[in-house]
């Protein structure tokens, strides 16, 4: 296989990226360099890219195709996870604890046994999330036992009516699918068109996942972002009794 160059992304985080429909590398590899800068990041979700890398690398930016989502109402949530969440032996909240649910995910991935091979959820990753959360743009999900102890969840960032969804953990059994599960419900009750779930696993294959096309992906996100705005359909308070009617 000839050698693929990369380009670097120029220093202005307004500038643009390559685009994703040229992109030459077998796993979507886009570009690196850059900055974490809520701006960059907002451009890069808007464009179908996200960054992904460790500490020992330069920024690498990703736009995989074919693209793995979740549809809000054409998902599959299986019966064995149905009576867990049927049981309530957790509690459920909203934005309460995003730093706590980011340090999770990334404690998770420095597991040994993770097969990717140590957390891409950095320092510097955990900074910018956090800062657009500050925003009002990154979102978690948390799952709490019912002695109010952090035991699972997920956190992404919501543009439009697109849910970019990032990382999520476990420390109990069926956590992680649980703070899914919710995550769904609110993006089916608050009218969004889909979860990017960027990468396609087996795990995600039970629950429904779907396959797009780059070119499909990026029809979605074209009706889903309205451009120049950084509005999205995240509920300011969730429904509480919705999100525990399974």
């Amino acid at each position: 296989m000839p050698r693929i160059a990369i380009p670097q992304l120029d220093p202005d985080p307004r500038s643009s990226f390559p685009d994703p429909a040229r992109a030459e590398h077998p796993d979507g590899l886009l570009a690196w360099g850059g900055d974490l800068s809520p701006t960059r990041l907002v451009n890069a979700y808007r464009s179908g890219i996200f960054p992904w890398f460790n500490d020992s690398s330069e920024i690498l930016w990703w736009s995989p195709e074919p693209r793995a989502v979740m549809i809000p109402n054409g998902w599959h949530l299986p019966r064995r996870l149905r009576r867990t969440l049927r049981q309530g032996a957790y509690r459920i909240s909203v934005n309460d604890r995003f730093s706590e649910v980011i340090d999770g995910c990334a404690a998770e991935r420095d597991r040994p046994q993770d097969e990717a091979g140590g957390t891409w959820i950095t320092s510097d990753m955990k900074a910018a999330y956090r800062r657009l959360h500050g925003m009002g743009l990154a979102h978690s999900v948390e799952v709490l036992s019912p002695e109010g102890e952090l035991i699972g969840g997920l956190y992404g960032v919501a543009l439009g009516r697109i849910f970019f969804a990032e990382s999520k953990f476990h420390r109990a059994r069926d956590a992680s699918k649980i703070a899914l599960a919710v995550l769904m419900r609110i993006l089916e009750t608050e009218d969004f068109l889909l979860a990017d779930c960027q990468l396609w696993n087996p795990h995600l294959e039970t629950l429904g996942v779907r396959l797009l096309s780059f070119e499909q992906f990026r029809q979605v996100l074209k009706a889903g972002i309205e451009v120049g705005s950084t509005e999205s359909n995240w509920p300011r308070a969730p429904n509480e009794a919705r999100l525990k009617a399974w």
